[in-house]
């Protein structure tokens, strides 16, 4: 009887026994992703959830990733399928307006150069000694755009899929942060007081509808890897714009979204397993993330010196900061700082046209790099 009491105390304490250092440290980093979120409102439709799966995830014999675990069951029904971040793609496009990009086309090629910084970063990966598939992931980070990240990640390199999302997002949220000092040292003054006139041309309800349809048939063409990617996200707002099905764009940027970010949320967490988080190579991915982000909004804010030049003084080159996909946030920091030099410079509805610009440029980038991988034998 007594040794079946000790087996029982035992027992209780278990958890306690089996709790180490490294559980101790991703307890603190969910627990730092919380107040993240919590306090300095730093993507927390995203970086609460993940957080919390971070802390869950790491409770000494929690099961919570083993066969039959409860975020085990979404993380393979909605990750591992790559089912929830197309469903927030859906949801993106059904909230997200091309009329400023349709207003002004030009600036869709500032879109193109703000994803530069992925295929630079990419070269850099490889060089740092990431595999061919790893170093995709990672540069992906440069997209600006969590889904895209979540989508490559884990179709590829599952293994790196926390350390990459956490990246993705953190630097999303951090993008007022890290964007206006290279825009400043990039610039001139007299560049940066540069009042851009407003573009008014009407546009039409059919091409407004064309517009997703046209994009998805090209792109997928282009990179059919990609397909997924480009069709959720133009479906999503070809739903939006042709008026013929307000319950079904209501759910997809409502409940659907809602409830896809929350169990994404709670299973990219669940990846942060101290074994697999608390290594060199995620002070890599941070790193090389970084490194991504900067080099976008480097190439974007050049690219639109160049505009700039080409159109006679008529293009703002901060507009080429929101060239990323991080939308809407880098348009406002393009509108505040226009502001900051100059009162009379209203930059958003130009930068917003950038930004949506960037939201289709990343996923274009993704695709693409898909598509050479396969027809570089890398994946079937």
């Amino acid at each position: 009887m007594e040794s079946a009491l000790v087996s029982g105390i035992h027992g209780l304490f278990l958890g306690v026994l089996s709790l180490g250092l490294e559980h101790v440290i991703m307890i603190l980093i969910g627990s730092l992703l919380l107040y993240l979120g919590i306090v300095r409102g730093y993507e927390p439709l995203l970086l609460v959830p993940i957080g919390f799966g971070a802390i869950l995830v790491n409770i000494p014999l929690s099961e919570m990733m083993d066969e039959g675990g409860f975020i085990r069951f979404f993380y393979d029904a909605g990750v591992r399928t790559e089912i929830f971040p197309l469903l927030i793609f859906l949801g993106i496009g059904a909230m997200t307006d091309f009329q400023p990009l349709l207003e002004n086309p030009k600036i869709i090629l500032l879109g193109a150069a703000g994803q530069f910084g992925i295929f630079i970063t990419l070269l850099l990966a490889l060089a740092v000694g990431f595999d061919k598939l790893d170093a995709v992931a990672v540069s992906i980070i440069g997209a600006c755009d969590g889904p895209t990240a979540i989508y490559v990640s884990s179709k590829f390199a599952p293994h790196l899929l926390g350390a990459v999302s956490v990246a993705a997002y953190s630097y999303m949220a951090l993008v007022p942060l890290i964007q206006p000092p290279i825009m400043q040292a990039l610039t001139t003054e007299k560049e940066r007081m540069i009042v851009m006139g407003v573009v008014r041309q009407p546009i039409s309800k059919t091409t407004k509808i064309m517009f997703p349809i046209i994009v998805t048939v090209f792109a997928s063409i282009l990179a059919p890897k990609g397909a997924p990617l480009i069709g959720t996200i133009m479906f999503g707002n070809l739903m939006k714009e042709c008026g013929a099905v307000d319950r079904l764009k209501r759910a997809s940027e409502n409940e659907i979204t809602n409830i896809v970010t929350l169990l994404l949320g709670l299973c990219i967490g669940a990846t942060m397993e101290a074994d697999k988080f608390l290594r060199g190579e995620t002070l890599l991915v941070l790193a090389l993330g970084f490194i991504a982000i900067s080099l976008d909004t480097v190439v974007g804010v050049l690219f639109g010196k160049l505009m700039c030049l080409l159109t006679g003084g008529k293009i703002n080159p901060l507009i080429g900061a929101a060239g990323i996909s991080a939308f809407p946030m880098s348009a406002r920091v393009v509108q505040a700082q226009g502001q900051k030099y100059n009162k009379r410079n209203h930059l958003l509805m130009h930068a917003m046209s950038a930004n949506a610009g960037g939201q289709i440029g990343s996923v274009i980038a993704a695709a693409v790099m898909l598509s050479v991988l396969q027809g570089m034998g890398i994946v079937g």
